[in-house]
Order: C-alpha cells, then sequence, then structure tokens
C-alpha cells in the first residue's frame, strides 16, 4: 500500500533521514486542542513529535502530546498515515517524515506545556483545517466527524 505524500516532493540529489512520528487528533466539547509552536516554526499543528528509538508509536503519542499541550489522554486509535519531505531546523537535518495520525480523548490538563515554545491552543474543526500548517494534518481533520 502507499503512503500519501503532502507538501512539497523530496529534492532530486538531496538525502532525507526517515524520522516518524506520532500525531493526535483530539476532539472535546466540539473543539479540537492543537498546539501553536513559536520559534523556529511559528504555526499550529497537531500535537504529537518523533518517535524515540525503543518506543512505541502509542508512547510516543502519550508523551508528545503531554510535552506539548500539558493534557493527558485515553482511548488512543490510529486513523492513518502520511508522509512529508521537510528541513528540520531544530535537528538541522533533511527529514521524511513518515507522520502516524491518531485520534484520542483529551482527559486533564496537568499544568503548562513541558515542550518550549509550545502552546496548547483549542480551535473548531473548521477553524483547525483553516489554521494547521501542514496539508496532511488539515486533511486528517476534514475527514473526520465530530
Amino acid at each position: 500500500m502507499m503512503i500519501k505524500r503532502y507538501g512539497t516532493a523530496p529534492k532530486v540529489g538531496q538525502t532525507y533521514k526517515l524520522r516518524a512520528g506520532a500525531y493526535a487528533i483530539l476532539p472535546n466539547a466540539g473543539q479540537l486542542l492543537l498546539t501553536y509552536q513559536g520559534a523556529p516554526h511559528y504555526e499550529f499543528q497537531l500535537p504529537g513529535g518523533g518517535i524515540d528509538e525503543g518506543e512505541s508509536p502509542i508512547q510516543a503519542l502519550h508523551r508528545e502530546v503531554f510535552e506539548e499541550t500539558g493534557w493527558r489522554i485515553a482511548k488512543p486509535r490510529r486513523l492513518g498515515a502520511f508522509r512529508r519531505f521537510v528541513w528540520m531546523p531544530e535537528y538541522g537535518m533533511h527529514a521524511e517524515k513518515l507522520c502516524h495520525i491518531y485520534t484520542a480523548i483529551p482527559v486533564m490538563p496537568h499544568g503548562p506545556a513541558r515542550e518550549a515554545n509550545h502552546e496548547p491552543v483549542w480551535l473548531y474543526p473548521n477553524q483547525a483545517i483553516q489554521e494547521l500548517a501542514n496539508d496532511g494534518d488539515a486533511a486528517f481533520v476534514a475527514n473526520m466527524s465530530f
């Protein structure tokens, strides 16, 4: 099965490091919990991030959502995946991001986001679709029924 690509095509001759990640669509009371990342990106994103060595996608999802929003989640369910080719300035590398998308229930906040330059934000789904920085995230949100 081929995984859909969003964003710009990979640059010919450029080497990309594979970076798998887990990201969450978190609906609650008609809104979605997103993260706004400041420097170096300044964009709205689905909470989530890279899967570290020795970590399962579900473990990474719980860790990343908590770090980026301060919220704990429950009942994650995988929706699918997409790829995108990007420059990651915070790591100084070009990456082929393999983005595993989940939906989960945001259960409870446990304080502010712990990751620098991240802030939890609640948006209505139609706002989120317009504001999300990458087309893959927006496409998964658009295909959800809330």
